[in-house]
This record gives structure tokens, C-alpha cells and sequence, in this order.
């Protein structure tokens, strides 16, 4: 069955405070997407990766390339208007069925064992998302109060999103909505049920400063 890993990297760097898009900034000696694509690569050599990036960051990111010898096969679609749109524009690139992973390009530490745990569980289940679970006390807003739940009620959901192709394809077929917040709202959409697999807490997205030092911490207690 082909695999597929659409890696989403549209990230301005806006809540970073940096000029340059976070998922090019150096950690542990090369840029973030480079170790994200690296941790698909090194999970199944014959996965086809497809790069979504704007259209005004790509010219940089074959500079990059050049840069740092990077030679990891993949091919580049534009990014879009939304994460939705970004990845309906990767999904062209899918020609043929078997099962496509959405990544988050900024997610460099996700762990081999749950990339593997998501296609396997994917080939079965056609929807399938890694989680992990909530640690800290969780309270619902109601009104101008708020009252604790059980954090036992709820899941924190990471990348990648493993489903099958020509399922996630049709998902989205459906007009966009500001209620799809990831792919797995969009196949839920669509009607079909989602399952989870359990991710790794190290799977961290590097939006902000502090993540920054937290990825840069992780980088030096283990090589990626």
C-alpha cells in the first residue's frame, strides 16, 4: 500500500516574533522542517512526501536545500488560504490509493513507534489520530463562571493524521467551514467515524518562544 506523508508548513512566524517563518528556524543545526521530514523518511524511505509551502517561501526553502545539502526526495505544493486549503491543494499530488499522514511541519519530535502506530492502525480503521492525555486540571467556561470536568473526558490531538486516501479526498470535497480545525474534523464532517492511537508528549508544535526552548532543550538530550 502506498504511503504518503503531506507535511502542512504555512506558518508566518507571527506569535514566534521572528522574521523568518518558524518552521525554518535552526534547532540542533538545521531548519525545523528539515528534522520533519526527516522522521518520515527515516520511518519508510519509499514514503512519497509532499511539501505544502506559500508560494513566496519556496524559492527560500530550495535555498535552504542547497544550503544544507538537504537531498530527502519530496515534491512542493502551494500552500493556501487556510490549513484546509493547503491541504486539499497537497492532495493533488495523490495519485494513487493507499493512505496519506498529515503533518504538522513544526512537529519535528514525533516518535518513529507513532508514525508506525498510525499508518498500521489506518490500514483497518481508514481514520486514525494520535493523542495523548490531558495533565493538568481542565474547566469549562459557562457564562461569566466555570466549573471542572474530568480531564478523563478529553484527549489532546497531534499530527500526524493517518487516513485512507481516496476517504480523505472526498472529505474534502466539502465546502470549507471555520469549524474544520484539523483533518480529522474535516473526515468527521464527511460522516466518517475517527480513531485514536497514542502520541508522544515529545510531539510538541513549535509556535512560540518558549516551545522554541523547549525543542532546543529536547535537541540536547537526544540526537533527532
Amino acid at each position: 500500500m502506498v504511503q504518503y506523508a503531506l507535511i502542512v508548513a504555512g506558518g508566518k512566524g507571527l506569535r514566534m516574533g521572528t522574521e523568518l517563518p518558524k518552521q525554518f528556524l535552526p534547532i540542533g543545526g538545521k531548519p525545523v522542517l528539515m528534522h520533519t521530514l526527516e522522521a518520515f523518511y527515516t520511518y519508510n524511505p519509499e514514503i512519497q512526501i509532499i511539501l505544502v509551502l506559500p508560494h513566496s517561501q519556496q524559492s527560500y526553502w530550495m535555498q535552504l536545500c542547497r544550503e544544507y545539502c538537504f537531498l530527502l526526495p519530496h515534491v512542493i505544493a502551494d500552500g493556501g488560504e487556510t490549513r484546509f486549503h493547503s491541504v486539499k491543494n497537497g492532495l493533488t499530488f495523490v495519485k494513487s490509493p493507499g493512505l496519506v499522514g498529515v503533518h504538522d511541519g513544526v512537529r519535528p519530535f514525533v516518535a518513529q513507534e507513532v508514525i508506525a502506530r498510525c499508518y498500521s492502525l489506518a490500514v483497518e480503521k481508514k481514520a486514525v489520530i494520535p493523542v495523548i492525555d490531558v495533565v493538568e486540571t481542565v474547566r469549562h467556561l459557562e457564562g461569566e463562571s466555570s466549573v471542572t470536568v474530568s480531564r478523563d473526558d478529553y484527549k489532546l490531538v497531534q499530527t500526524p493524521q493517518v487516513f485512507d486516501a481516496e476517504l480523505l479526498k472526498e472529505a474534502y470535497n466539502q465546502p470549507y467551514t471555520s469549524r474544520f480545525t484539523d483533518d480529522a474534523s474535516v473526515v468527521e464532517a464527511f460522516g466518517a467515524p475517527v480513531f485514536l492511537a497514542s502520541g508522544n508528549r515529545e510531539n510538541i508544535k513549535i509556535t512560540t518562544p518558549f516551545d522554541l526552548k523547549i525543542a532546543k532543550a529536547l535537541i540536547d538530550s537526544c540526537s533527532i
